[in-house]
């Protein structure tokens, strides 16, 4: 049978699927909407299913906060490559996951797929995604943040980087609380304060200084104590409030937010794209 260009863009409309997909499903269903959208998903899931164990690593990271900053959310969606990342409707769809995990208070990335958006489950979604683009797609990180404090968010130009900052107090100067995620972004520390630091990395790290002191032709028992300096060395580096600040290195972070006499960090997350944290 013929099949109209103007079915054609009807079936491009309703499921976003290319031209030629859309011609090949309404001849395959002999005209039938209904049956051509099933053609459609079925080869989504073919699609899908070839490229399972593809990596997927390039993608978006995106946030949203409340209008009090009591609740944020952000969530990393994957994809094969930045050309497909950087699709409106990539980025439209992402925003879309987002606002469902955000509405549904969910941080399990599990029962986001199964919540449904226009009827349909965000499994199906993903599916569909796949079968249009034709490359892997994956919600791999969804955090969900609630606070009596207040909740800054932060994300790197690109979406390839994102943070959220939980301050102790009921409101932070917004340049700030941009001023510490910027931190958390650049620097990479691992806690806020020394104490939260886990003890098998402190071991680890004492044992590393040790040893790499030893092997200098330090006496162990000298190794041992100065080991200890090289810990607060690490902590400077790694432990948020005793890093120096990136936009003044004269200042702790700890000493840039008593000076602005501005509340505490109280938690943080950051989620780099492909999982490097």
């Amino acid at each position: 049978m013929i099949i109209s260009a103007a079915d054609v863009k009807k079936l491009r409309d309703m499921t976003g699927a290319g031209m030629m997909d859309c011609k090949k499903a309404l001849t395959e269903a002999e005209g039938d909407f209904d049956s051509a959208v099933e053609v459609l998903r079925k080869k989504g899931q073919k699609v899908a299913d070839k490229r399972a164990n593809r990596e997927a690593k390039e993608g978006l990271i995106l946030t949203r906060i409340s209008d009090d900053s009591k609740k944020a959310v952000a969530i990393e969606i994957n994809c094969e490559t930045d050309f497909v990342a950087r699709n409106e409707d990539f980025y439209s769809q992402a925003n879309a996951f987002l606002n469902a995990a955000y509405d549904n208070n969910t941080a399990s990335v599990e029962t986001l797929l199964a919540i449904e958006i226009d009827g349909r489950n965000i499994t199906d979604h993903l599916q569909d995604m796949t079968g249009k683009i034709g490359e892997k797609i994956k919600i791999s990180t969804i955090i969900l943040a609630t606070t009596k404090g207040t909740l800054v968010s932060y994300i790197h130009p690109g979406n390839q980087l994102g943070v959220l900052v939980e301050f102790d107090g009921s409101s932070v100067d917004s340049k700030i609380g941009k001023d510490v995620a910027m931190q958390v972004a650049a620097m990479k520390p691992i806690a806020v304060t020394e104490a939260e630091v886990d003890s098998y990395v402190v071991e680890k790290e004492l044992e590393i200084a040790k040893v790499q002191l030893i092997n200098e032709g330090k006496p162990e028992e000298i190794a041992e104590k100065a080991a200890k300096g090289k810990l607060r060395r690490f902590y400077e580096e790694r432990v948020l409030l005793n890093q120096k600040f990136v936009k003044d290195n004269s200042l702790t972070v700890k000493k840039y937010l008593e000076e602005n006499n501005a509340p505490l960090v109280a938690s943080f997350h950051r989620i780099q794209l492909g999982g490097d944290a």
